[in-house]
């Protein structure tokens, strides 16, 4: 294995094998800690863990152990992946794993760039962008677990980090790699360890994984790593794909504004049934109940539970916010298990919580990348029976769930 990568959540995993996949490296997406040895054919490894709303010090001890292992197999550059919106509180993760990381490395400088410019995330001047619109202005604000509240990156990671947070600016990035290079090294002679760079094309990503070929440790988000298979030698190819027939199940817990617009579409053409947390709760609503609705629905049945962040937080501030997430994420994985028990040969997930449930709930091996979804979700094969579609709330387009389940079902014309 050459590129070992650490994921903080299984959505956001699966978006980087993506990345990783297209750019031509044989990539295997595992779920947690892996217990064996990886086989030999792959190049890169990413171990997705569910580590982005843990305690900090549980998702340090996760992410080292998964280093440990990353390291065992030869990995020669570790790459730590969060949201392309660098979803975290004031106390963590971020931070607090990209420190531990960097100490295990011995890694005196660390690129931070969480940018994405194709699903419209982009950094500049330090400060993080949805679309054309400051993070704490698009949505991210009200997020239940993660309320992005600041917009400059260097700010929010100083309140994580132990270490002073230096700035590559764009104007840097523009005139390439080694000038990349050479602002990285200035911000590390200042005693800057975590480096943000600004990012706003995919060209700046393609500069900045070349700048970062001989860095042990690169933080980011999926799009940074667009530069980094380059620098083993691979060549961008497709990935076989075969995909799976038989039942579909799609499970929706984000209440971003994305998944709820995709929610609203997928309900004007299929059915979808609204699970409501004070049911789930209160023992109103039950896994077999809802299974047996979605069996006799019709044509890729929809179940979610993405209600306005306002709704949320009156759930929470009723039953607690551990309670609350622990309900419906539990909800979700009875709903999982039964329906690959009963045939389903897919299964489609929105929301990282809800994704990193249901992959856990289904014990799951390693995982194959098959051919891109929309920008950021991948298709993903998790053996002969089954096909899986982990996207991020804010990923997608309109008709991501319809489009989704058409290519799990595998190319036209598959028997």
């Amino acid at each position: 294995m050459k590129l070992g990568c650490i994921g903080d959540d299984f959505t956001g995993s699966s978006d980087l094998a993506n990345t990783l996949a297209k750019a031509g490296m044989r990539v295997v997406q595992y779920t947690g800690l892996p217990s064996a040895p990886a086989a030999p054919e792959v190049e890169a490894g990413v171990v997705a863990l569910k580590s982005r709303s843990i305690p900090p010090e549980e998702a340090v001890r996760q992410s080292l152990a998964a280093l440990e292992w990353l390291r065992a197999q030869g990995c020669s550059q570790i790459f730590f992946k969060y949201c392309s919106t660098f979803d975290s509180t004031p106390e963590g993760n971020i931070g607090p794993v990209a420190d531990a990381l960097a100490d295990a490395l011995g890694a005196a400088c660390v690129i931070v760039c969480p940018a994405f410019p194709g699903t419209g995330r982009s950094v500049y001047q330090g400060h993080l962008f949805v679309n054309d619109t400051l993070l704490n202005e698009s949505g991210m604000e009200a997020h239940p677990l993660t309320p992005m509240t600041d917009p400059d990156i260097r700010r929010w990671l100083a309140r994580q980090s132990r270490h002073a947070i230096g700035h590559v600016p764009a104007p840097h990035v523009f005139a390439g790699p080694d000038a990349i290079a050479a602002a990285l090294l200035a911000e590390q002679d200042r005693g800057r360890r975590h480096i943000v760079v600004d990012a706003i094309r995919d060209e700046d990503l393609i500069a900045i994984g070349r700048a970062a070929a001989d860095l042990p440790l690169v933080t980011g988000g999926s799009g940074v790593a667009m530069g980094l298979p380059a620098n083993f030698g691979a060549t961008p190819r497709q990935p076989d794909w075969s995909g799976q027939s038989g039942p579909c199940l799609i499970l929706s817990g984000s209440c971003s504004v994305a998944t709820r617009g995709q929610v609203a579409y997928h309900a004007r053409h299929h059915p979808v049934r609204e699970v409501r947390a004070e049911d789930v709760i209160g023992g109103k609503t039950t896994p077999e109940a809802v299974l047996a609705w979605a069996r006799d629905a019709g044509d890729l049945p929809l179940v979610y539970t993405s209600a306005d962040p306002g709704v949320v937080a009156a759930i929470q501030n009723r039953f607690g916010r551990e309670t609350a997430a622990g309900a419906i994420e539990a909800f979700f994985a009875a709903l999982a298990r039964g329906a690959v028990a009963a045939g389903a040969g897919r299964i489609i997930t929105a929301g990282g919580e809800t994704s990193g449930a249901v992959v856990e709930a289904l014990d799951l091996g390693p995982l194959s990348i098959g051919p891109e979804i929309d920008p950021g979700v991948p298709a993903l094969s998790a053996g002969p029976s089954l096909a899986l579609a982990l996207k991020s709330g804010n990923f997608g387009r309109e008709d991501f769930f319809e489009k989704a389940a058409r290519l799990l079902a595998g190319p036209p014309g598959t028997p």
